[in-house]
């Protein structure tokens, strides 16, 4: 007697992501996954009842690949080589699994990046952000480098940057960030109001020398 084939929420995943990684997402289906497995789509509506649960499921696996990449970078006290870091380890996901990358961004579901792992990765954002910044929760200085960061991504995936490269492009940018960012933390010395007894003196000092009128 033949037994059906045992699986699991995690076979199941993994098999979607390797699918999108392969082929992108237009292929992506319950009944696709099904046939990789070898078994029918309906053995996969007890882990996932429709193709949207599997799409959810499978933002969150990649926001958690890249939240490991982005972790390992984030461990430096320097504030600038954490920065560089975390730039560094965005990248180097988007142009090593940039299918997953492109799945992950055009997701419309917008309940992804409310998760744990996509809440997880946002803040790692924020602090790396706010440690060269100078102020506390820069949400303005994060999403300031992650839309930069993911318009670099995206045009040299195409190879908008044609064969001369971008000429040192990528570092520029971040070099403009942190310059800005120095700028912004760097204490600015207020004047010192004038005093009553300055005040006096120069009044004083008028009384003095008054003005000669013009003939």
């Amino acid at each position: 007697m033949a037994y059906p084939k045992l699986l699991s929420a995690a076979d199941i995943l993994k098999t979607a992501v390797h699918m999108i990684e392969q082929d992108g997402a237009d292929g992506l289906s319950l009944r696709a996954v099904a046939s990789v497995l070898g078994v029918k789509a309906p053995s996969l509506y007890r882990y996932f009842p429709q193709k949207e649960a599997l799409e959810v499921a499978v933002v969150e696996e990649i926001l958690n690949a890249m939240l490991g990449r982005m972790q390992a970078a984030s461990a430096s006290p320097d504030p600038e080589i954490r920065f560089r870091k975390t730039v560094d380890a965005y990248l180097q996901f988007a142009r090593e699994r940039f299918q997953l990358y492109t799945f992950l961004l055009q997701s419309r579901r917008p309940e992804t990046y409310a998760s744990k792992a996509g809440k997880a990765v946002w803040k790692l954002v924020v602090e790396a952000a706010s440690a060269v910044s100078g102020l506390q929760d820069d949400t303005a200085a994060a999403v300031a480098i992650w839309s930069f960061l993911h318009g670099y991504a995206t045009l040299e995936h195409s190879g908008a940057f044609g064969a001369s490269g971008p000429k040192g492009g990528l570092e520029r940018g971040v070099e403009a960030f942190l310059s800005s960012f120095r700028s912004r933390a760097r204490p600015v010395r207020k004047k010192r109001p004038p005093r009553t007894t300055d005040l006096r003196r120069a009044g004083k000092r008028s009384l003095r020398n008054p003005t000669r009128s013009s003939n």
